[in-house]
Parts: structure tokens; sequence; C-alpha cells
């Protein structure tokens, strides 16, 4: 595997959630500093007896609605 792309969503408490595309890892942190050290531990922990990834890929989405006028 090339590249491991995990979906990161900021919690309405400041926290941050990431899952990964396609895999079945899931973790969290409070501040985006654990998300990463977080992130970086369970894919060593998932592909702990296989290939790892050549990168991981955070991509931040952010939901945000505007009130019109």
């Amino acid at each position: 595997m090339k590249e491991l792309i995990f979906e990161i969503t900021q919690e309405p408490d400041g926290g941050y959630t990431a899952e990964a595309l396609g895999e079945s890892i899931f973790t969290q942190g409070d501040t985006w500093e654990d998300l990463r050290s977080n992130v970086r531990e369970a894919v060593e922990a998932f592909y702990f007896d296989s290939p790892k990834p050549a990168s991981i890929r955070l991509h931040l989405v952010r939901d945000e609605m505007l009130a019109v006028g």
C-alpha cells in the first residue's frame, strides 16, 4: 500500500476523530498533535505483521453552516 488516507473530523468539544478509508482503523486526539501521534500508533498496531503504507494522509473535513439573510 502506497498511501493510507484518514478522514479527520473536528468534534464539537474541540477534539478530533480519525477514520481510515478502506481499513478498520479509528482513533482520536484532544489536540492536532495528539491525533497525529495516535494515528501513527494505530497504523503501527494495525500493520504489526504486514507491510505498512509508505505514507499517511490526514484529510480534515470541516462542516460549517452559514446563516443567510
